[in-house]
């Protein structure tokens, strides 16, 4: 069966999104939305879940690296709870050590400028906890 995926990299400036779909297990990046302290405008959300349908919406757990949960964990829960509230979407929590180091990389490897203020990765990072996804599910 074909779901569409809608995927956000949590962040209290920017949040990144992303969305794929599991017949191609493809991922595109769509552009960040602004957060203030972690807070989106939900007008924005509500369009991109209304334009894209989403069979599930991934939000990335930003474990650290000994696999213990981050304080930001508490807030990327909160985020995926109040998607889940609002909109009545099936949330997905995934593992995403690591998305934002390999998408600031990839900027970088593409001749990008390193001033990732100007030149966000945020969903590069969604666009990867997106395909780390597909590629579980492919594995299964």
């Amino acid at each position: 069966m074909v779901k569409t995926l809608l995927a956000f990299d949590y962040g209290t400036k920017n949040i990144g999104v992303a969305t794929g779909q599991t017949i191609t297990a493809s991922a595109n990046v769509l552009p960040p939305l602004k957060a203030r302290d972690g807070i989106p405008d939900w007008t924005q959300i509500e369009r991109l879940i209304l334009e894209w349908k989403p069979d599930l919406v991934l939000v990335g757990l930003p474990l650290n690296m000994d696999g213990t949960e981050s304080e930001l964990c508490v807030r990327a829960r909160k985020f995926a709870n109040r998607l889940h509230g609002r909109f009545g979407a099936n949330i997905e929590m995934v593992d995403e050590r690591l998305t934002s180091f390999e998408a600031k990389g990839e900027v970088i490897s593409r001749g990008g400028p390193r001033d990732y203020k100007y030149n966000p990765v945020d969903s590069i990072a969604a666009r990867l906890i997106l395909e780390s996804w597909l590629e579980t599910q492919t594995a299964r």
